[in-house]
């Protein structure tokens, strides 16, 4: 198990980091809440879960242990692999989801993009024991590193595209949360890309 991997950051990808370990470089699939605290060339601690396969082996980053916890737990659940685990973590926060399937939010998970009504209903029963209360950690207190590395227009579209949706549909939902983003800007803060991501899906399912 790597718990966490730590050094400067060497590239970005859309969905992915390259991290200097020792001399060799690291590639971790991270969600968007995660590259958005990532800078090139700035050191950073990210948080890994290491996914084992017959013909892989996969480091998937998230901003802290919390958010790498959510994602083992997820993965209990029948049906989620790390990839839609990763989604469900890119469209919420982990206390978010611990709400969600406390609450019996079946609206919230139907928000992740791969998961249907039937599916959320699902989810709602396997995961209830396991991802416990929300803590009540505000949603603005995570982090890996500072500043980020492109505009917020170029990490909330290239996240949409990673997710699945066509470059269209991306275009228009970007469009669609530039006041949220402008409004942030006016008041002296960096546009908040997590937020944003899931404000843009909430347009696309509507718009479905």
């Amino acid at each position: 198990m790597i718990a966490f991997v730590s050094g400067p950051v060497a590239a970005l990808a859309p969905d992915s980091a390259v991290v200097e370990v020792g001399g060799v470089g690291m590639v971790v699939q991270c969600t968007p809440d995660t590259l958005s605290g990532l800078r090139v060339g700035q050191e950073a601690r990210i948080a890994t879960s290491l996914v084992v396969r017959e013909d892989s082996l996969t480091l998937y980053g998230f901003p802290d242990d919390d958010a790498r916890q959510i994602f083992e737990l997820l993965q209990t659940a029948s049906g989620v692999g790390p990839r839609l685990a990763q989604a469900m973590l890119a469209v919420h926060a982990p206390d978010a989801l611990r709400r969600a399937v406390s609450t019996g939010d079946e609206k919230a998970l139907t928000a992740v993009p791969g998961i249907g009504k039937k599916g959320a209903q699902r989810l709602l029963l396997e995961l209830k024991d396991r991802l416990g209360e929300p803590l009540g950690a505000p949603a603005g207190a995570r982090g890996v590193g500072s500043a980020v590395t492109s505009s917020w227009r170029d990490q909330l579209h290239a996240a949409l595209i990673g997710l699945g949706y066509a470059t269209r549909e991306a275009d228009e939902a970007v469009d669609a949360v530039a006041p949220q983003a402008e409004a942030a800007t006016a008041e002296g803060t960096a546009p908040p890309v997590p937020q944003l991501l899931r404000a843009a899906l909430q347009t696309l399912n509507r718009s479905r």
